[in-house]
Parts: structure tokens; sequence; C-alpha cells
């Protein structure tokens, strides 16, 4: 039986993303929530989600220890970020001041600002909360069934600008163009919640399940 193990480390929305993969996955696979590194480290597919403030995540991150086995084990094992999961894996943000991050993704997490305007100088809310489109850059296998420009589920304050083009997958528009996926090798990251973001989200998280880099 295979495995897909949702990484625990007190600061993702756990259930939702664990139903959610329990929903499209093959009858032979199990989903599995844990913090234990063996149950992480033997997993055929890793999700790493994540909310709240980055400071508090990658403070439970070091304290675990995950920053170390996910730089491990993405060397051999898919592994999907979503939200602030994603934001973590990139080199710095700005948020809380100023935090460190995992530097797996060359790349920095850039807040919205206060004074947020559309392209027709309207104001916008910061966080940035619901429905958006998602530009796909390139043929990756995670777009399987989605058409450009679908609409996803998005809760956030901060937004990620990669230092590599080449690892774009996705792009955003909120008052400032912000890089909605990326991926590199074996790892794949989302700003968006696809666990939130009904049928299209579903069909993301199963093509994660299928793809073999």
């Amino acid at each position: 039986m295979k495995r897909v193990v949702v990484v625990d480390y007190g600061m993702g929305n756990l259930h939702s993303v664990a139903k959610a993969l329990e929903h499209v996955a093959p009858i032979d696979w199990r989903v599995q929530v844990s913090a234990d590194a063996e149950v992480i480290r033997h997993a055929d597919h890793v999700v790493f989600p994540g909310v709240g403030a980055i400071r508090d995540c990658m403070a439970e991150i070091r304290r675990l220890h995950l920053d170390e086995l996910i730089k491990e084990i993405v060397q051999r094992i898919p592994v999907l970020g979503i939200c602030v999961g994603m934001q973590s894996l990139l080199s710095h943000s700005e948020e809380n001041e100023g935090v460190d991050c995992i530097d797996l993704i060359p790349g920095h997490v850039r807040f919205f600002g206060k004074d947020l305007k559309d392209e027709h100088s309207q104001r916008l809310k910061v966080p940035h909360m619901g429905w958006n489109q998602v530009e796909q850059v390139g043929n990756h296998p995670i777009w399987q069934g989605i058409p450009d420009n679908s609409r996803f589920y998005f809760v956030h304050s901060y937004y990620v600008q990669a230092d590599q083009p080449a690892d774009v997958i996705g792009r955003g528009y909120y008052g400032v163009k912000l890089d909605a996926v990326l991926a590199v090798d074996n790892l794949v990251a989302v700003q968006f919640h696809p666990e939130k973001s009904a049928a299209l989200g579903l069909q993301l998280l199963k093509n994660f399940l299928s793809w073999q880099p």
C-alpha cells in the first residue's frame, strides 16, 4: 500500500487537507498525518501545508528538524507545499520583521502593502482572500485536466517572488504579479489552498498523487 503523509507541525489545516486527499487517493493509497520523521521519510508522497505567521511556522519546523528532513526527502520523494508551507520553502520572508526560511527554492516572500490597488486604481483589501485566476506557465503534470486561468482559493497577506523564472509554473495577479505555483525537480508548491478550491483543487491533488518525477 502506498502512503501520502501530511506533515504535522501544528501550523496547517491538516484535517481539510487530509480529507481532500482521501477523496482523490486511489484505493491502494493510505493518507496519514504525522510529525514522525521515519513515517515521513518512508512516505511515497509528502504534503507540507501551513497557516499562520511565518515566524511561528519556522520556529516549529526548526524545532522538529523538519527543515533538514524536507531537504533530505525532496531528493527522492514528490513534495507538495501549500500556502505558508510554500512560503517556508523560499529563502526569506518579509513577515515578522524578516524571517529566514528553508531556502529550497531561491526567492523571497513580500508584503502586499497597505495601499494596494488594482489596475483601475481601486483599493484592494489585504489579506488577499477569495477566488483568483492562475495563469499556467509551461506544461507541468500538475496541470493535467485543469484549464488555463482556472480559479483557486487564496488566503494570504504575503506573496512569493521566485528568483528564477524557470521555477514558476503558475502566476496570479492581485495588485502585483505573484508567483502562485512553483516547481523544482521533485517539489511543487502552491500559494492557494487546493483543499478549498472545489473540483479543480481536488484535480490538482489527484495529479500530485499520480506524479512520478
